[in-house]
């Protein structure tokens, strides 16, 4: 099958694409907030052609997976990953997450990565150590910034969902930016596919959950990969910080591009990771 779902202890449905030969090694893709799989597209394929196995889901609450609930926190996304890589036998895997979907890839890591599971782990524009201001992390973002997430989601999601991709997220607010109504309707769509309750819910899960420990714990190799004009996930709080704590880490950063930088520029994010792949 090249596309499918596996049931979790929960009951809930989780949506996953399976490409290429089993025997190939497997690549696990984890999208940000509050898309889907298909924001992978342009990974899968360019890495389908290299001759891995890819694999992208949808979390619970997201694109066609259960719209749950409850369980939209990280410790059931990292248990839903296992789940996964468990139902399709994934050993020797290598897990890339972006945004809200770095932190699964680093809490999947820290406590399911054993057994031969993980090969290695990217994070791209990821949330750890954690996004929140805090005692503890003076240089977060205030909690207004996210009950403003909250109180737009409520009053018009729809409209919401259309704000994010057209500003910050693909750097499409920045003087003499190339605009693409594809992609911004693009997100739009996977954005909408998912559950009002799940996105609500997961905005706490991104922005509150400290990551800190989950690093540490980490033994294989880590790539992180940020750009330095990210608007959503500012890199001084996340990758800067993030890459004095893993054992194996190697830091990356790319002046001027966006949060959204393996969708628009994928030509340069596809070529480095494929040479830490290989590495």
């Amino acid at each position: 099958m090249s596309s499918g779902f596996i049931t979790t202890r929960d009951g809930a449905e989780i949506f996953y694409k399976d490409w290429g030969s089993k025997t190939a090694q497997p690549i696990v893709f984890h999208h940000g907030w509050p898309l889907s799989s298909d924001d992978w597209d342009a990974q899968m394929m360019f890495f389908l052609a290299e001759g891995y196995r890819v694999i992208a889901f949808d979390r619970r609450g997201h694109g066609r997976s259960t719209q749950t609930d409850s369980g939209n926190e990280m410790d059931t996304y990292a248990a839903d990953t296992a789940a996964l890589a468990e139902a399709l036998d994934l050993r020797n895997a290598i897990h890339v997450g972006h945004s809200t979907g770095g932190g699964v890839v680093t809490r999947y890591a820290a406590r399911f990565g054993g057994e031969g599971r993980l090969a290695k782990a990217v994070l791209i524009g990821a949330v750890p150590p954690i996004m929140l201001k805090t005692e503890a992390n003076p240089g977060g973002l205030p909690m207004e910034v996210f009950d403003g997430f909250r109180s737009a989601l409520l009053a018009n999601r729809a409209q919401f969902f259309r704000d994010i991709p057209e500003g910050p997220f693909f750097g499409f607010n920045r003087p003499g930016a190339k605009v693409s109504q594809g992609l911004i309707d693009n997100w739009w769509r996977q954005g909408m596919m998912g559950g009002a309750k799940a996105h609500y819910d997961s905005i706490k899960a991104f922005s509150e959950t400290d990551f800190t420990e989950d690093l540490k714990a980490i033994d294989v190799p880590v790539l992180i990969l940020h750009g330095e004009d990210d608007q959503i996930v500012p890199i001084a709080d996340s990758a800067e910080l993030a890459i004095k704590l893993v054992k194996k880490g190697t830091l990356k950063t790319y002046p001027g591009l966006p949060h959204g930088m393996a969708t628009t520029h994928p030509e340069i994010i596809n070529k480095d990771l494929l040479a830490f792949f290989k590495a």
